[in-house]
């Protein structure tokens, strides 16, 4: 069920996820398709997140975007590409490589007291090393032990890669497709912002052989939302996923079809780094026993980092 409707309004919006935005030209969503977009989320019953450019918008949009709820991804949501010195938004995500997050661990910790949430997303997923492992189980420690000492402290941080699966008792992955949806500059639908770049970019289109090879598009304003196969989006239809109880993984299906060619299979890179995420928690959660907190959703003990490894044991 669809949740989210996210409005792309500018090709130089800001990227807030895995994938970055190549485009350098200003294109901005047309008032009267902004204002359709809007329309469709209305009669949708989907909750706006508005993804705005660097530059300030005219002021007729900004009156337009204020008439209804909604949350602005750029605004609200504060996004760095790098490791700021300080954060003074409330919800925060850093978008940093990952080469960046491990040399970066401790001045990230030095951050967490500041804001409400932080979000850690990983730019570059897809060159991840299996020997970097112990380096990225190193800066998780780093960030463990703030996390631990803030606990202790009465407050409640927010880190995702750490804290989310605390409270998870079920996978909360991004969902494209199935939660959210995406509405481009050009009025047309998208799983997620990454495939719009991939079309502008002429990127071909592996997985969808009815339309030209870099049309991603899967519906528009005027003729609604046809998404093919949506089902093979859907947890139900991804053996191994569906029993893993990573539950914090983003499953994020662009870059599953970069990686596996399957927008439902995530590649052996995204397991991995979801899996020491996991692990991390599991520590954070018997340090939180230790120091007398009570503690659900036990996350057990575990000798894979790749469900896959290990598949004949499900």
């Amino acid at each position: 069920m669809m949740h989210y409707l996210v409005i792309l309004l500018d090709d130089t919006s800001v990227a807030y996820c895995h994938a970055d935005n190549p485009l350098e030209e200003r294109c901005l969503m047309p008032l009267d398709t902004l204002r359709k977009a809007i329309l469709y989320g209305m009669k949708e019953n989907l909750m706006i997140q508005y993804v705005v450019p660097e530059y300030k918008l005219p002021e007729e949009y900004n009156l337009l975007m204020e008439s209804i709820d909604h949350i602005t991804i750029g605004r609200d949501i504060a996004i760095y590409n790098e490791v700021p010195d300080a954060i003074t938004a409330e919800i925060a995500v850093l978008r940093l490589t990952i080469v960046e997050f491990i040399a970066r661990q401790h001045d990230i910790a030095a951050l967490l007291p500041k804001p409400k949430r932080l979000n850690i997303c990983l730019r570059d997923i897809d060159s991840f090393k299996d020997a970097q492992t112990e380096d990225y189980k190193q800066a998780l420690a780093t960030l463990n032990a703030k996390v631990l000492e803030m606990f202790k402290q009465g407050r409640q941080p927010q880190l995702n890669i750490i804290t989310d699966r605390l409270q998870l008792d079920m996978m909360h992955n991004c969902n494209a497709g199935i939660g959210n949806i995406t509405v481009a500059p050009n009025g047309k639908f998208y799983l997620c912002p990454a495939f719009y770049y991939n079309e502008r970019m002429g990127i071909n289109n592996r997985l969808n052989h009815h339309k030209p090879s870099s049309d991603y598009s899967i519906g528009d304003l005027e003729i609604g939302l046809h998404i093919p196969n949506q089902r093979l989006l859907k947890l139900d239809n991804a053996p191994l996923c569906r029993i893993c109880d990573a539950y914090q993984c983003r499953r994020c299906v662009w870059l599953n079809q970069r990686l596996t060619w399957d927008n439902n299979t995530p590649s052996h890179q995204q397991c991995v780094i979801a899996h020491l995420e996991r692990n991390a928690t599991r520590y954070l959660q018997q340090q939180l026993r230790n120091a007398g907190s009570s503690v659900t959703n036990e996350i057990k003990e575990i000798t894979y980092l790749d469900p896959f490894d290990v598949r004949e044991q499900f």
